[in-house]
């Protein structure tokens, strides 16, 4: 049975009777994405991901997604895409580099990946009749997508990077993708109103909880929804070190606490 916590934030007003978006965390860096109007997104969908007790039968509920965003190449963040896009016909939301290395080398359909849902740094496309706008957010880490074929191979795949997903009637989300704290995040801050940010922690290979809290001092979102921890033993960033993190630097941005596999709803 699907896992539902519904949790009412009021990041609007006024807070007025309307559609609600859901947010689903699959663990890790994976996200689902219900918008008001009953659009669906899934950004790096790797549903089986270990932590998520449920994930082989949320995977094969998956019958409807239009959109599936890609941050990056990495193995843990293509995840089920490819499953997923062949069985729900969703296009892909990349960069030209990592969307061409998916079709090319990755078994992503051709067809699903073209002019419409491709972007860059800097720049924003509006997706779905203007249900969805994607802002493409640098990232500082790596983007080497490694093939299966015999004998294996490492594909350049473009630039890492993140989302600001900006949805008609809800919230604007920004998914930091896996990086590490860099200033530019300020930008952000200054040039949007981020109601949500999902921000890695688990430390290693992003940022940390202490250098994730300082992201949030430059994003200002007025939630978070901390992600990239627990999943492996190396990453050994926790959600209490990032709460007192939160705590020691006096950010004031709402601390949502869900499980693998569990579902949120934003409401106006």
């Amino acid at each position: 049975m699907k896992k539902l916590v519904v949790l009412f934030i009021f990041l609007f007003l006024p807070a007025i009777a309307l559609a609600s978006t859901e947010i689903t965390w699959y663990g890790h860096g994976a996200f689902k994405i219900k918008t008001p109007a009953g659009k669906v997104l899934l950004i790096d969908p790797w549903i089986t991901n270990p932590v998520n007790p449920e994930g082989k039968k949320q995977l094969e509920e998956l019958s409807k997604v239009d959109l599936i965003l890609l941050t990056h190449a990495h193995g843990d963040h293509i995840g089920n895409t490819v499953e997923i896009a062949k069985k729900t016909g969703a296009k892909l939301v990349a960069t030209y580099d990592l969307g061409k290395a998916m079709v090319l080398h990755g078994g992503f359909p051709e067809s699903q990946f073209g002019y419409e849902t491709t972007g860059n740094f800097g720049g924003e496309i509006t997706l779905l009749d203007g249900e969805v706008k994607v802002l493409f957010v640098p990232a500082l880490h790596s983007s080497g997508l490694e093939t299966t074929g015999n004998p294996k191979s490492l594909i350049y795949a473009g630039n890492p990077g993140g989302f600001v997903i900006s949805i008609k009637n809800g919230p604007t989300i920004y998914h930091t993708g896996d990086t590490d704290l860099f200033e530019d995040m300020k930008l952000l801050g200054e040039l949007y109103k981020i109601d949500i940010m999902m921000v890695c922690i688990g430390d290693r290979f992003t940022m940390g909880p202490k250098r994730a809290a300082r992201a949030l001092k430059y994003v200002k979102p007025k939630a978070v929804i901390p992600m990239h921890y627990g999943t492996f033993p190396v990453l050994t960033g926790t959600f209490s070190d990032f709460e007192k993190e939160l705590s020691l630097q006096k950010i004031k941005a709402k601390l949502i606490k869900i499980k693998a596999g569990e579902t949120i709803k934003l409401s106006r």
